[in-house]
């Protein structure tokens, strides 16, 4: 079992009680067209709740398993219409400035959300059902057929919310659509076992072998991760490994010699990774939810240094690619 969940983030349990239709999650959001998630074209569903809190985290909103406002200050302007909606007094507002929330004062209502026609107000996280879910995803069927695309479920982290993935992943095979998870593997071993059985492919992340610097990065030891990791390749899985190369922290080069053992010793035909450069691209969300940015200042790595790293996982005979 995992030794530190992240105390917003409970996973549910794997049992399914009533129609797996009423089955309902947080969702961030559905989006569509995705070329970088799985195989062709692919329509990707976000949950809300992770088990880590990784310093370079690009989706911070998806790390609470709480609804969350994000205030887009720069789409602002501050016309008033927030003023008084919010039922707990989370929202305050000064004529010719945006709003100030009090976060523990907020519980994520939306209220103001459906009042500020600018969108600089954003609710993080709305409750769906599997058929909710469903009904949105398979509108863009057109697209997976004609690119051998599909689905795939992400987060925040999708095995915590087991009998909910499982059921939406069931109704996508069912109506032909191929599945994918996006996983960090840092969840209880049934819930894996419970979602193996209708995920086509996975997307498997593997940030830092050691076990200490795997906790001081993210919150979390990386036991439930090695081994969940080990239980998809041992399934015989259509699984790519991806590992964030994060600039002095999982660049290191006892971390890419490890890591690149690790999957190497997997053995089968998962010998696979891709590396996913750092980016920048999350730092508006962390100010849209008051946040700090854990890496402000940090750059990301030069086009040689990636194809160092790259070099690293093919000396152990691994197919390795760079993302884009």
């Amino acid at each position: 079992m995992q030794e530190n969940p992240s105390p917003s983030a409970k996973a549910e349990s794997p049992v399914v009680s009533g129609p797996d239709a009423a089955l309902s999650a947080l969702v961030t959001d559905i989006q569509g067209y995705s070329i970088h998630d799985g195989p062709g074209i692919r329509t990707v569903v976000f949950l809300k709740g992770c088990s880590l809190e990784c310093r370079w985290c690009s989706n911070p909103e998806c790390i609470s398993a709480q609804p969350e406002i994000g205030l887009f200050r720069n789409l602002c302007t501050s016309c008033g219409a927030c003023d008084g909606v919010c039922p707990t007094g989370a929202l305050t507002y000064a004529p010719g400035l945006p709003p100030e929330i009090d976060r523990s004062l907020c519980s994520g209502c939306g209220e103001c959300v459906a009042v500020c026609s600018y969108k600089a107000l954003v609710l993080y996280g709305r409750r769906m059902t599997v058929d909710e879910v469903f009904d949105l995803v398979r509108r863009d069927a057109m697209f997976y057929d004609a690119s051998g695309g599909g689905v795939t479920v992400s987060g925040g982290e999708p095995l915590l919310r087991p009998a909910f993935v499982s059921a939406l992943l069931q109704k996508c095979r069912d109506a032909g659509i191929h599945t994918c998870v996006e996983t960090s593997g840092c969840a209880p071993q049934s819930a894996l076992r419970q979602v193996l059985p209708y995920a086509d492919c996975w997307l498997f992340d593997l940030k830092l072998y050691d076990p200490a610097r795997h906790y001081e990065y993210t919150g979390s030891a990386n036991d439930d991760i090695l081994a969940n990791a080990a239980i998809v390749a041992a399934s015989g899985a259509d699984v790519l490994f991806r590992m964030p190369i994060i600039p002095s922290i999982s660049d290191a080069p006892r971390n890419l010699e490890d890591t690149a053992g690790f999957v190497q010793r997997l053995g089968g035909t998962n010998t696979r990774i891709e590396l996913m450069p750092y980016h920048r691209l999350g730092e508006g969300k962390y100010r849209s939810l008051d946040r700090p940015y854990p890496l402000s200042g940090v750059a990301p790595l030069t086009a040689e240094d990636l194809a160092g790293a790259q070099k690293v996982f093919e000396g152990h005979g691994l197919e390795c690619t760079i993302s884009s």
